[in-house]
């Protein structure tokens, strides 16, 4: 919970200009991740994601963006369809706590003070800190929780959305995010454990990614902006 304070208490104290439109919402859906154990899918959510979106649109073409997100990830190598992984018979469950931090693009002009209805597909990329529960084989050769790490993450967004009022966006949105860790599974344990070779397995030169997609609700406030060019 400490990361969705700290996001909180960012957004607020960004709030400190009169002549930019923001926007405050948060964002629902599923998450998974694609690594050394269980299926090798990258678009099939098995958990719930959560969060929190605060945007300052600059322009009407992009937005810088502040987001915290609680998203749930598992993997089963009974669900594989690699032979080797089911025989072997590992699974992990896991949550991973992030913030980011990144710019908005949208395809085209997006201005909610036109008083037009809008829409536009828009992109999304910056940097992301999380932080997930740190795994490693135990003597039964389950994947067990030894500790707590963290790691930074490259964030890739893709969405479309659309106002539903004046001040109302209603948004659909796909993430993925590479991370600089390969042990969300637990198949290359860092920290304490880091030096034994004997706990490691799987593609060890293959960092780990996590997605997620859902829908996006944000409300927009604000003076109406007089845009500058930058």
């Amino acid at each position: 919970m400490r990361y969705f304070a700290g996001a909180f208490l960012l957004i607020f104290s960004i709030y400190t200009g009169k002549s930019q439109t923001y926007e405050l919402g948060g964002i629902i859906g599923g998450s998974n991740y694609a690594g050394d154990v269980g299926t090798s899918n990258y678009i099939a959510p098995t958990d719930l994601a959560v969060g929190a979106i605060f945007k300052w649109n600059r322009s009407t073409r992009h937005s810088f963006r502040l987001g915290a997100m609680l998203a749930g990830i598992r993997g089963d190598d009974a669900n594989s369809n690699e032979r080797r992984r089911q025989q072997r018979g590992y699974s992990f469950t896991n949550t991973v706590k992030e913030i980011s931090l990144g710019m908005e693009y949208t395809f085209w002009e997006y201005d909610l003070h036109s008083g037009k209805d809008q829409s536009t597909p828009y992109l999304y990329t910056g940097v992301v800190f999380f932080g997930y529960k740190a795994l490693a084989l135990d003597q039964n050769q389950n994947l067990s929780e030894y500790g707590n790490a963290s790691s930074f993450a490259i964030p890739m967004a893709v969405g479309y959305k659309m106002n539903i009022s004046t001040k109302m966006i209603l948004g659909l949105e796909l993430g993925a995010r590479y991370t600089f860790t390969d042990n969300l599974d637990g198949s290359n344990p860092t920290g304490s454990l880091e030096g034994n070779t004997s706990l490691k397995f799987g593609h060890l030169n293959s960092n780990d990614w996590y997605f997620y997609s859902g829908i996006t609700l944000t409300f927009a406030f604000g003076r109406e902006p007089c845009y500058c060019n930058f």
